[in-house]
């Protein structure tokens, strides 16, 4: 890694908060890199009131805040839904960023919602629908959560009983106008920047087609493939940091 120390911004998906980033942030840190985590607006603790989480600048506007008194260059990365919301903040600031990472994440098109490329993709594909028939809902459709079993089954099934169970309890309710997000972005801006994508072979939520669907819909990606589930920063921690330092170095 350059003699600059880079920061790497880890924005987590829906249902999750920054806790899902606590396995690989050693060896974030042993490649030099500052870490910086944080839980995003309209999940967990968060939650605050569902009917007002519904733009992704509510997110972005966030993150820039908590953002200010860091120097130096960043790197975004952005885990499932957490995509879209490394997109936008990529658009935002990106005379700031050195490049957007993707870990089985939201790379979309600009004025494209992750449910779009879904609904296009379902009947070729059926699992492509992942966690979706297996949520609860609540607030009138505002909020919803992830049955425990599905947690296991779509999101965690490459990891031990041991942290299952451990993370299982810590997926909290999540405010629906802060996960269908979509984001704007130009080429000016967030198009200019250096992307890498991780692709999560066997995961059952954000399934492989889907994730080499936004490739050719966003191209230009350099693409790491490895073999685990929806959440590889805690399946393959040791793979992800490696691959993340590589993107930053060259």
């Amino acid at each position: 890694m350059p003699d600059t120390q880079f920061t790497a911004v880890l924005i987590h998906g829906a249902w999750a908060g920054g806790w899902v980033w606590e396995t690989i942030t050693p060896y974030l840190e042993e490649h030099g890199f500052r870490v910086l985590a944080p839980d995003l607006p309209g999940s967990g603790a968060r939650l605050g009131n569902p009917a007002e989480a519904s733009i992704i600048d509510r997110c972005v506007a966030d993150l820039e805040k908590q953002l200010e008194e860091i120097e130096g260059p960043l790197l975004l990365v952005g885990h499932s839904g957490g995509g879209t919301v490394a997109t936008q903040l990529a658009e935002s600031i990106a005379e700031r960023v050195i490049g957007v990472a993707y870990l089985a994440g939201m790379m979309l098109p600009s004025g494209t919602g992750f449910g779009e490329v879904v609904g296009e993709m379902v009947k070729e594909f059926p699992e492509a629908s992942g966690i979706g028939p297996f949520l609860e809902w609540e607030a009138d459709g505002l909020v919803s959560r992830v049955q425990p079993s599905a947690i296991r089954n779509i999101f965690l099934q490459d990891v031990s009983e041991q942290v299952a169970e451990q993370a299982i309890c810590r997926f909290t309710a999540q405010a629906e106008g802060c996960r269908a997000l979509v984001p704007r972005w130009t080429q000016a801006r967030f198009g200019q920047l250096p992307r890498l994508y991780v692709e999560a072979l066997q995961d059952r939520s954000v399934v492989l087609p889907v994730q080499r669907r936004m490739q050719q819909l966003v191209p230009g990606a350099r693409v790491v493939s490895l073999n685990t589930g929806h959440v590889p920063q805690v399946a393959a921690p040791q793979a992800v940091a490696d691959a993340l330092a590589e993107f930053v170095s060259d």
